[in-house]
């Protein structure tokens, strides 16, 4: 099946001169000004009087706004990235009103992430050379990969990290290269000791990026508290722990790149387990590990990876007794304490490693609901996100905070 056309991002770095970075700094201030004006106005409309308002009477408000003396600063920046606020805060409000989201929050110039976005009328694109709008010179990207032949940026987005770090996302119009057809299918279980074991029995140690580094960014987190709060030393001080934390984040991104990325290129689908991490994040021996381990962002790449290369992802239940389930005769065992990694199926008495025996009872759900359809298990069903029903086998016990196996 051949891959269609999507919306893809690449993000490349880049070093902006002195008078690029007062601009966009500029321009990063207006826009959470905006956003924080206009959520006012549409929390106080709704207060006073039930009233929604949208995003044309907002983009009005601006107008307006920008004509006063109070507010005229807005005006010396490019309207476009302001009116992207306005957009992404309708954008906001739909996801609440559509119970998909809380109510949207304002934006803090120290916490939240400083960014402007630029549609195709406020940049100029040309020889991979990158000019915004009030800019006299292009920016000056880091092109750490190419651009796909053919391929211009619809939208620009500017940001900068809590590490002081410039960054450019070009997102365009793009259709993936197809991978080789294959007829591989592979189950896999996540873990925090090995971070991925796949249903043919190979094991993917965890990086545990977080914990190699957490010496030095305990030692920068002290030294950050020790000193006086507003000074400059402590701004050096916050920037010097945003910059381990960037560190361990873009090691752990690249590292999930390149895992995911192999695993869609070897088969042909994949199957997971369908995890509620945020409730495993209750259980506060696990937070930080599980945290590090990064299972949600593993998931989000499968997701788009899969969509992008015409590759298919099977969700199963998340009560679906996979460790507990013995591979070989399916007799379920009793209990499964999570310090038990391996067992012996007291019906046929193979011993199965557990994270193996899982990733092989998922692959086999996983194959069962190719086969036939949603009907496995008809007494009990439950619906997962891929629209492949895997249904549950045992009644789920409530332990709030631990995987249930």
């Amino acid at each position: 099946m051949g891959a269609s056309s999507v919306k893809r991002a690449f993000k490349y770095r880049f070093y902006p001169t002195s008078a690029q970075a007062a601009e966009l700094s500029r321009t990063f201030g207006c826009v959470r000004k905006v956003y924080n004006l206009a959520l006012a106005a549409r929390t106080e409309a709704w207060a006073a009087s039930s009233e929604r308002v949208g995003y044309t009477q907002t983009s009005a408000m601006l107008t307006a706004w920008k004509r006063t003396e109070e507010l005229s600063y807005p005006a010396e920046v490019s309207s476009v990235p302001l009116q992207q606020a306005l957009r992404h805060l309708q954008t906001a409000f739909a996801g609440f009103w559509g119970k998909r989201a809380k109510y949207p929050r304002f934006k803090s110039k120290r916490k939240s992430r400083a960014s402007a976005e630029y549609t195709r009328s406020a940049f100029r694109y040309a020889d991979g050379r990158i000019t915004l709008a009030k800019m006299a010179d292009p920016l000056d990207v880091v092109w750490s990969r190419p651009l796909p032949m053919g391929v211009e940026p619809t939208t620009v987005t500017v940001s900068r990290d809590s590490a002081g770090r410039w960054f450019v996302s070009l997102l365009c119009d793009d259709t993936p290269a197809p991978m080789p057809t294959t007829t591989n299918v592979v189950g896999l279980d996540a873990g925090l000791t090995t971070l991925i074991t796949l249903s043919t029995g190979e094991k993917i140690s965890n990086p545990k990026h977080e914990g190699s580094d957490r010496q030095r960014l305990v030692a920068a987190q002290r030294v950050l508290s020790r000193k006086e709060k507003g000074s400059k030393n402590r701004a050096k001080a916050r920037a010097r722990v945003a910059r381990i934390h960037a560190r361990i984040a873009d090691r752990r991104r690249d590292h999930l790149h390149k895992l995911t990325t192999r695993l869609v290129r070897e088969n042909q689908a994949l199957v997971i387990e369908d995890l509620v991490v945020r409730n495993m994040l209750k259980n506060h021996t696990l937070a930080r590990a599980i945290t590090d381990a990064a299972w949600r962002e593993l998931r989000r790449m499968l997701e788009y990876k899969t969509a992008w290369y015409g590759r298919d992802l099977i969700i199963v239940d998340r009560w679906f007794p996979s460790s507990k389930l013995c591979s070989a005769c399916g007799v379920v065992a009793d209990n499964m304490p999570l310090n038990v990694r391996e067992w012996t199926c007291e019906n046929c008495g193979t011993t199965h490693d557990r994270d193996a025996n899982a990733a092989v009872n998922l692959l086999a759900a996983g194959l069962a609901v190719t086969a036939c359809g949603a009907d496995v298990r008809p007494q009990r069903e439950s619906s997962s996100r891929s629209g492949r029903s895997v249904v549950k086998q045992e009644s789920p016990p409530v332990r709030v905070g631990a995987p249930s196996r």
